[in-house]
């Protein structure tokens, strides 16, 4: 990979699970990292998380940005070559109103993007979702970049809807005069596993510490096209840099995985000391427990449908290779019992 010490890249929502881990990637290539949070107040327990991976943290510094706010986006942007967008709202439970997670989450991106222009940034690298592909479909095919996922079925949610308008956003910002030339390019991962490097492990690491603490009786009738989060990071990286990427967005996950298949592994990998279930629940009992649980409520969407992606376009593009389910969902599980979450 190659780098350079005197360009600066900033990462949006550098906290974040994803973000963390694009962040040290681009310091140990030799970047001058610019991260943002909500707050300053995260500093100094990101130098923390990230001092125990990379010894080059004089290359980072952290600033204040809000999605919701102009303020700070221009000087974040400043003297920044490339922009890696990853800051997005992520709901645990259906909020009462779906504009809670749009709005933020597409006007968030069009401040960064109007800065970043403004700033003189060559390229932006966006991360979106599958969810912005798939969702809203019928799921007996296989989705390439070229499918949108459907906002106005009624099988799609509030944070799906916002992966889709903040992306569609971003591409109409990028082909308007404003862009002032500047280049776009999105990324579009599955279900991200792989190693957290704090408390803070994201929806997957939830979903993974439910399993190893014995909060799932039972595996419901879904499953996700996976990747690991070091290959989403890698991905991002190299769509930063690679001059056939301008314009286009890569569709960053794996094969379809069942829930059974990642407990299977779990079991494989940390049984009989963490009691992981690998037998199913009916459907009709899944939609039943949604009626009284917010956070299985917001998974119904997937019930008994599978996400087949191609993601052949990444491989050629970005030269990308992807980690195994095993491995991705085995480092995970580690990663909790080492961080003390399980």
């Amino acid at each position: 990979m190659q780098s350079n010490s005197s360009t600066q890249v900033l990462v949006t929502g550098a906290t974040g699970f994803i973000a963390n881990h694009i962040v040290l990637q681009l310091l140990e290539a030799g970047y001058k990292v610019r991260g943002t949070a909500r707050s300053k107040n995260s500093e100094r327990s990101l130098r923390s998380i990230l001092s125990t991976h990379t010894k080059k943290l004089d290359n980072f510094e952290l600033v204040e940005a809000n999605l919701n706010q102009d303020e700070g986006w221009e000087p974040a942007t400043a003297d920044c070559k490339f922009v890696i967008h990853v800051a997005s709202p992520f709901p645990t439970k259906p909020p009462k109103n779906e504009n809670e997670v749009i709005i933020p989450a597409r006007d968030g991106t069009l401040r960064v993007l109007k800065a970043a222009a403004k700033q003189g940034v060559k390229r932006v690298v966006m991360t979106s979702s599958t969810a912005a592909i798939i969702y809203g479909n019928d799921r007996n095919q296989i989705f390439d970049e070229t499918n949108w996922a459907n906002i106005n079925s009624p099988n799609i949610g509030a944070y799906q809807k916002s992966k889709v308008l903040a992306e569609k956003a971003a591409w109409e910002f990028s082909k308007s005069e404003f862009a002032q030339g500047m280049q776009l390019t999105v990324i579009n991962p599955g279900l991200v596993f792989g190693p957290v490097l704090s408390k803070d492990c994201g929806s997957s690491g939830e979903l993974i510490r439910k399993f190893m603490t014995n909060q799932i009786p039972a595996l419901p009738n879904m499953g996700w096209a996976c990747v690991d989060v070091r290959d989403v990071a890698a991905a991002h990286i190299a769509a930063m840099i690679e001059p056939k990427a301008a314009g286009e967005r890569f569709i960053c996950a794996t094969e379809h995985a069942s829930m059974r298949d990642i407990a299977m592994i779990l079991k494989q990998q940390f049984g009989p000391k963490y009691k992981i279930p690998t037998w199913g629940v009916p459907n009709f009992l899944v939609r039943f427990f949604a009626l009284f649980d917010q956070e299985a409520k917001i998974t119904l969407n997937d019930l008994g449908v599978r996400q087949d992606l191609d993601n052949s376009k990444i491989k050629r593009v970005l030269n990308w290779e992807a980690r195994s389910l095993q491995e991705m969902v085995t480092s995970m599980g580690q990663s909790l019992i080492d961080q003390g979450i399980v």
